[in-house]
């Protein structure tokens, strides 16, 4: 395979705005690690985009997605990969093109603008007011969207004033078939804030929260799933170290193991945070607190191996970072559960059906209470709010809850 700078553009347009912007596109995905086979491809399709606006003679600032699609519908008989490929090089073109200011970022009016503004204040309104993290945006926001582009499908257009009762038990009846009790709860919790928020912000004049049942969860109704401390070493011991995703996956498994980190605190761990001097992580968590926990010695070392050998140089200030390009933090707490997972399947242990990166949390919770840690000191470490999250553990220690067990009656007396 060839490296090396790629050369301007030999049979491209005559000189103008998109022509000079494809190679300066090229050295902005250079610089997030893309290989040299890869720039070239994305090459031939942004030339070939700009030469195809200039024969349309599309005024460079009022580009946007309708004319990428129309792009790449001009020749139906392809596969589908490569139409794909060339979706998601044109769409990171101009979404470049647009932090340049080349383009412009307002793209043109639809149906659906009027939702998708309503959907952006409501992050906002999360985000700013209410203080939810970027993962729990990104549980809400799916189900505002699906509920807004339904309402938009119908009527033609966008007004919360016109939502009612049975506009929502419809959409709720729609999506809950068939569907897991903690998804038919997550939904009607996202719908119950979002109406909220349009309550206080006088979109709606009733609260239509009010209106979204809830769902039933019996607190501390099952017991958590965990490994035992032999599963766990073992997990740990057959990850491969000798590869730099081996490396890097090592690091990530123990701080779950170790320190009972959820998926979503180690993909927001920056570099700022491991306080090498005070052997200290600082650790962000639900609710934007911030909490310190210590930095153990071979979570030290394997930290210390995979930002001095792996990691590499990136404008990213995440710690742990995709191994293909874009070389950027990871997408999110499922990318730490996939890592799990694949964890899980070497050690040829059985993964859960959901939260495969909370099995670690939870089975550190579950060696300390057998070790004689006390509920306070288990919701500490794990950084609970409220210690009645802590207490379903107290369930997991059998031996002393068969000391406290009653005699079961029987006929002739309990025995």
């Amino acid at each position: 395979m060839k490296t090396g700078k790629l050369s301007p553009l030999e049979d491209g347009p005559s000189p103008g705005l998109c022509d000079t912007h494809v190679n300066s596109f090229l050295s902005h995905l250079r610089s997030k690690g893309y290989a040299e086979r890869t720039l070239r491809k994305k090459r031939s399709i942004a030339a070939s985009f700009a030469r195809w606006t200039v024969g349309k003679q599309f005024d460079v600032d009022d580009l946007n997605e309708s004319h990428i699609s129309a792009f790449v519908e001009r020749l139906p008989e392809r596969c589908k990969p490569r139409v794909n490929f060339e979706l998601a090089a044109l769409r990171a073109f101009l979404e470049y093109l647009r932090a340049e200011t080349v383009v412009s970022s307002s793209p043109p009016q639809t149906e659906s603008s009027s939702a998708d503004e309503l959907k952006h204040r409501y992050m906002v309104y999360l985000s700013k007011e209410r203080g939810l993290t970027e993962n729990s945006l990104r549980v809400y926001l799916p189900f505002i969207h699906d509920f807004l582009n339904e309402q938009v499908t119908k009527p033609g257009r966008i007004s919360p004033g016109a939502f009612d009762a049975c506009a929502v038990r419809d959409f709720l009846l729609d999506r809950i078939g068939n569907r897991s009790s903690e998804y038919s709860r997550l939904l009607a919790t996202a719908l119950r804030s979002f109406f909220r928020f349009l309550y206080l912000r006088g979109e709606t004049s009733i609260d239509l929260s009010l209106s979204v049942p809830t769902f039933r969860r019996w607190r501390q109704a099952r017991v958590h799933a965990f490994l035992s401390p032999e599963d766990v070493e073992r997990i740990l011991s057959v990850t491969e170290r000798s590869t730099p995703i081996g490396r890097r996956d090592h690091a990530i498994l123990l701080l779950l193991a170790r320190l009972g980190l959820r998926a979503g605190e180690v993909v927001a761990l920056e570099l700022g945070d491991i306080l090498w001097r005070i052997g200290e992580i600082v650790v962000r968590g639900k609710s934007r607190l911030q909490d310190r926990l210590p930095l153990l010695t071979d979570i030290g070392e394997a930290l210390a191996l995979y930002l001095s050998q792996d990691r590499g140089a990136s404008i990213s200030r995440h710690v742990f970072l995709r191994m293909l390009a874009p070389r950027v933090g990871l997408a999110g707490p499922g990318a730490v559960g996939h890592i799990v997972r694949q964890a899980l399947a070497r050690a040829g242990l059985r993964s859960p059906s959901r939260g495969a990166a909370h099995l670690f949390r939870h089975s550190l919770a579950t060696r300390m209470i057998r070790h004689g840690a006390s509920i306070a000191e288990i919701s500490e470490i794990l950084r609970h709010r409220s210690q009645s999250s802590t207490g379903t553990y107290a369930k997991v220690d059998f031996e002393v809850l068969r000391e406290v067990a009653r005699p079961w009656p029987v006929k002739g007396g309990a025995r």
